[in-house]
This record gives C-alpha cells, structure tokens and sequence, in this order.
C-alpha cells in the first residue's frame, strides 16, 4: 500500500521518541510505501486535491535517517491512505487543510483521522461531552465567573482552549494570588475563551495518556508525572513518561470511548486521565507510541499498523 503522511518538517522529528517517525517505521517494514508532505503542499488543482509530495524511505541505521524522492503531484485518492499528523496549535490554516481533506474524502481519498471529526472535536471542549467523567469545569471568557468558580473550587487550573504540551497551564491555589491578572493575560481581556478546572491532586501520580486505535485500547498508559514543584505532567513540559497498566477505572473510560469516537472517524486517539477524570481528548496528532512500546513490550506501532490494515481492507 501507498500511504501519505502528512506532517512537520521530517528535519524537527525528535528521533528517538518521535510517534509519526514510529509508525513510518512500522509501516516501510512490513513493506508498504511511504510518501511525506506538509500540509502546506496540500493544495486544489484543476478540480482535484492533490499533494505535491516525495517517496520517503526511513534509514534509521545511517547518519541521515530519511531518504526523500523528487517531488511529485497525485491526487490525495491515490494513496491508499492519508494519514494527517501535523502538530497543533489547531489554528486557520490548520482548519483550511481538513476543509482540503474534507474535498479530498468526498472525491474518494481515506484520510485518517477523519477531517470532519477532527474539526468537530475540539481537544479541550469535547470532553463537555461526557460530563460523567470529568471534573469539575468552566468554560468562559469572563473573569467573574472564573472568580466564582474559584470561590467554588478553592485550587484550580486555569488553561486556553488552543494550547498543546501544557502551555498556557496555571494553578491558582486558595489564595488567589495573581488570579485576575492570569484571566486577563491568559484571556486577552476577555477576547479569549478558557477553560477552568478543579485541581486534581492525583496529578502527582501523573497525567495518563491513553490510545485508542480503531476502536481498540492499548492496554497500557503513559503516565507523564511532574517533576519538582511543577504542576504539568506533559512530556514537553519535563514532565517524566512511565508506562504503566490501566486501571479498571481507565479502562472502563477507555472501552466506553473507543467505540463512539471510531464510528466518528477518529481512529486515534489520545485521552489524557487525571485520577480516573476525562480532561482532554487528543485528535489531531497523538504521541506517546515509543515510551508506552520500549517500556512495555507492546508493539503500539504494529497496533496501529494492524488496525490500519484492517480499516482499510
């Protein structure tokens, strides 16, 4: 098979820990070709959306570890799959290259996750859809509410709806200290919404990132536990990775999830639990493939591959 990927510049890929590296990997090995764009090559042309794109071999072996081809057009329903991995922020033209999938679906590509589903979820905000299995939230552009919310909850975070990697994230503890000045410099003086949450303890524990793929659950999770006196378990933000078993708890949340989010056309996914609490459902490209497989033993690439195969067939 003939599958695109669609990502970042191959030259900012972190090697050693890289999921869209690691499903490459998977794929060239058990013989499929491999193709590389970035969706600023995503394009329609002559009534057809096309790529201009390259061959991509991976040689992880010599000293560069990719090999590209000379550019080439082709039609995005040429491939047997799309697979869309660039990294947020979901910003405009992020939304203008799933408007081009979209047009790309409807002409007979299969693009995964789907364009569709992927401007329907926001990573934050969907989880307002499952109120059962989230904590404590408020979403708004308007400091008061944020105060009463405080008033409420005594220790909160407080988090914009477009950051990735823990950006943005701040605690306010009972005190209060600082809270206005968060919303206004966090908010924009209210031109910006936010999302405000109950601090949950249990992050010591770590931040777990759980996969679903094609429905299925990977049975392991990466906790991602801060370090120090830092409150963000994410990786980018030093937080330390530690793959683990899922408990009963994550794995009910996770097999109630997997099936309703696959029949939308999100075919990974990425939950991240705090203490048995939904706060985020990843769509757009998500990680954690290598440090769940090294640490584990479970070949979450050759999962992914195989669901993909399967989805395909």
């Amino acid at each position: 098979m003939n599958f695109l990927f669609i990502a970042d510049p191959l030259e900012s890929f972190k090697i050693e820990k890289d999921s869209t590296l690691a499903m490459m990997h998977a794929a060239q090995e058990a013989g499929h070709h491999l193709w590389f764009c970035q969706s600023r090559n995503v394009l329609w042309k002559d009534n057809v959306v096309i790529a201009d794109c390259q061959s991509l071999v991976i040689k992880l072996s010599s000293s560069s570890w990719f090999e590209l081809g000379t550019i080439e057009s082709r039609s995005l329903k040429s491939f047997s799959a799309v697979l869309m991995r660039t990294d947020p922020p979901f910003d405009i033209e992020y939304l203008n290259t799933t408007w081009l999938l979209s047009a790309a679906v409807r002409q007979g590509a299969k693009v995964f996750n789907h364009p569709a589903a992927v401007r329907d979820h926001s990573e934050k905000l969907s989880i307002t859809e499952f109120p059962e299995l989230i904590p404590p939230t408020l979403v708004t552009r308007e400091l008061s509410a944020v105060e009463e919310f405080h008033k409420a909850h005594h220790d909160i975070v407080i988090k914009p709806l477009d950051g990735m990697g823990g950006m943005g994230v701040f605690r306010v503890g009972s005190d209060g200290l600082n809270l206005a000045s968060i919303v206004e410099t966090l908010g924009e003086n209210g031109s910006r919404t936010l999302m405000v949450q109950r601090f949950l303890p249990e992050i010591a524990q770590g931040d777990k990132r759980v996969l679903l793929i094609g429905g299925e659950v990977v049975p392991f999770a990466l906790a991602r536990i801060p370090q120090g006196q830092e409150i963000r378990g994410n990786l980018a933000a030093g937080g330390k990775g530690v793959a683990m078993p899922l408990t009963d708890v994550e794995k009910r949340i996770a097999q109630s999830l997997a099936p309703i989010l696959n029949q939308r056309g999100l075919f990974l996914v990425g939950l991240d639990l705090i203490g048995g609490c939904l706060t985020e459902i990843n769509v757009t490209s998500p990680t954690c493939f290598v440090e769940i497989t090294e640490q584990s033993g479970f070949d979450v690439p050759r999962f992914w591959l195989k669901a993909l195969e399967k989805a395909l067939s």
